[in-house]
């Protein structure tokens, strides 16, 4: 009953499990909640848009692919959902989620069953952190950090720009991904050295991260958000492609974070 009590807030198709995480997906919000959650859940826009090449220096209009995502199927316990996404015209992306004891699990099947070339680059799983953090867009960057040649590195220790198409945020482009293909926010000087994106509890107690095998860029957003935006690098006529995504809570422990993400994602 307790239990119960606690999920009220959450959507009806959530159902709260004893063991760990339990998801639920309505009006493209993916909701993560569990007893120790900080703020009692995480919620995910998912997805925000599907995204073109050639991003950075245009109008956002122009960039975004217009997409629509219906739920396919869900688990009594919250444990498990299935997504089917139709990106226009003849993109489809099928979405597995699982939810475990302290990490979500995502394994995507992306195809292109028409008989053009599909410029999808990148697109956008928006993680909010504002319940997580207790902080809000004028002072979460502390609490938020990536992995930079110095180690764990809170977003207000990276080196900030302010010049771009739209200002407020940052962005964290990796290492052979074109600078003229990802959003068009201020681009950090600072590079990440993998694909872990996260943020720390009020409290210290716990950590929030998210990673992708295939990441186009880190983001801190403008709505107390988080990105890993994980990269397609287009479709062929015919084509599939898989990725897979994790979004993990534990106690604050970066090195046991960095341990299980290499044992994720190997190289």
């Amino acid at each position: 009953m307790i239990l119960w009590i606690l999920l009220t807030s959450v959507p009806p198709s959530v159902a709260e499990s004893t063991a760990g995480l339990a998801i639920g997906w309505t009006n493209n919000m993916l909701s993560i909640v569990g007893p120790d959650v900080p703020g009692g859940k995480v919620d995910i826009w998912y997805l925000e848009a599907f995204c073109r090449s050639g991003s950075t220096h245009r109008d956002w209009h122009q960039t975004t692919i217009p997409h629509k995502t219906e739920l396919v199927s869900a688990d009594n316990h919250g444990k498990r959902l299935r997504l089917r996404t139709v990106v226009e015209p003849d993109i489809e992306v099928l979405h597995e989620i699982r939810a475990g004891r302290d990490d979500v699990d995502f394994r995507l099947t992306l195809k292109n069953n028409g008989g053009q070339f599909a410029d999808v680059q990148w697109f956008q799983p928006c993680m909010r952190v504002d319940r997580f953090t207790q902080r809000n867009q004028t002072n979460y960057i502390d609490k938020s950090f990536i992995f930079t040649g110095r180690g764990l590195t809170t977003l207000d220790k990276t080196r900030r720009t302010e010049e771009a198409v739209y200002p407020g945020g940052q962005v964290y482009v990796p290492k052979r991904i074109n600078p003229d293909d990802v959003n068009p926010r201020p681009i950090s000087l600072d590079q990440p050295v993998n694909g872990l994106i996260g943020c720390f509890s009020r409290d210290d107690k716990y950590l929030l991260a998210m990673a992708w095998d295939k990441t186009q860029e880190l983001f801190q957003g403008v709505i107390v958000c988080l990105h890993n935006d994980p990269r397609v690098g287009g479709l062929k006529p015919g084509e599939t492609k898989k990725l897979r995504g994790k979004v993990y809570f534990m106690r604050n422990d970066p090195e046991a974070l960095l341990k299980r993400y290499h044992r994720d994602f190997p190289k």
